[in-house]
C-alpha cells in the first residue's frame, strides 16, 4: 500500500479536535449539498448521498446539519452555484497531487491552493498534468479485529463483485473494486456481517515516488495538511511512498 494510503488511514482514525470541527462540518455539508443536487435528496435512491451522510455521521456532524444540507442541495437555489472542480500539481520531491473541491467561488479556491503549493515547496500545474498517474477505483475499508478472518473476507469480497483485497495495512483491510461496483460490494459485505469503516471512490496512484528525506517529508505532509484543511477541498490524493516510521514521526511533529 502506498504511503498516501497509510497517511489517509491515519488521518481517518484520528479524532477530530474541537478547533477543526467547524471546518469538518463545512466540508461535509458541501459534499452532501453536491450529492443531493446531482442525485436527489433521497439517500435510498442516491448512493453518493448515502455515502456522504455516512461520512458526516462518522465525523460527528449533527443530524440537523445533515438534514439542512440535504434540503439545500435538493432544493436548488444557492446550491446551484456549487461546482465540483479538480486541481493538479507537484509537491516536494516531485510527488504528484490531485485535489478535488466543491466550491461556490473558483477564483478563491484556485488562489488558496496555488498559495499552498508555493508556500510548501510545490507548484500547481495545468489540468491533466498528473491525472494520468492515477486510476479511479472503489475502496471499502474494514477495521482489523480478531473477528475478521482474512480468507473469509477475501471470499466474501470476491463473491460480492470485488477485484482484490489489500492486506498490507496493519489497521484495516481494503477491498478493491471498480467504481461502478462500489455500492454492490459495500452492501454485500455489510449484508455478510462485516462492519464497514468507509466506502468511497478514490484515485489510486499507478506508480509511487519514494520520499525518504526527513525535511522533504515534513514539507510534503504540511502541504497535504494545508490542502485538506481548506474549506472547499473534499479529497486530496498523492502518489508518494514513505516509510511508516518516518510518516508517523512527521505527522506527530507537524
Amino acid at each position: 500500500m502506498s504511503g498516501h494510503s497509510k497517511w489517509a488511514n491515519i488521518k481517518r482514525q484520528k479524532a477530530v479536535v474541537d478547533a477543526k470541527k467547524g471546518v469538518v462540518y463545512a466540508k461535509m455539508a458541501r459534499e452532501i449539498i453536491v450529492a443531493a443536487r446531482l442525485g436527489g435528496g433521497d439517500p435510498a435512491a442516491n448512493f453518493r448521498l448515502r455515502q456522504a451522510i455516512d461520512r458526516a455521521r462518522a465525523e460527528g456532524v449533527p443530524n440537523d446539519n445533515i438534514q439542512r444540507a440535504i434540503e439545500k442541495g435538493a432544493g436548488g437555489g444557492a446550491a446551484e452555484h456549487m461546482e465540483e472542480l479538480s486541481y493538479e500539481g507537484y509537491g516536494p520531491g516531485g510527488v504528484a497531487i490531485m485535489v478535488r473541491c466543491a466550491t461556490d467561488n473558483r477564483n478563491r479556491t484556485a488562489g488558496d491552493l496555488r498559495s499552498f503549493f508555493s508556500k510548501f515547496g510545490g507548484n500547481m500545474g495545468e489540468a491533466g498534468c498528473v491525472g494520468w498517474m492515477f486510476k479511479e477505483r472503489g475502496e471499502v475499508t474494514i477495521d482489523r479485529s480478531p473477528a475478521v478472518d482474512e480468507d473469509n473476507l477475501m471470499l466474501a469480497a470476491l463473491e460480492g463483485g470485488a477485484d482484490d483485497l489489500d492486506t498490507s495495512d496493519e489497521q484495516c483491510f481494503t477491498v478493491i473494486c471498480t467504481p461502478d461496483k462500489l455500492e454492490q460490494v459495500r452492501d454485500s459485505l455489510s449484508g455478510s456481517g462485516y462492519r464497514i469503516a468507509s466506502a468511497e471512490v478514490t484515485m489510486a496512484p499507478l506508480s509511487t515516488v519514494a520520499v525518504t528525506e526527513r525535511e522533504q517529508a515534513k514539507q510534503l505532509l504540511r502541504l497535504l495538511d494545508a490542502l485538506e484543511n481548506q474549506d472547499d477541498v473534499q479529497q486530496v490524493y498523492a502518489n508518494f511512498d514513505m516509510d511508516a516510521g518516518l510518516l508517523q514521526e512527521c505527522m506527530v511533529q507537524g
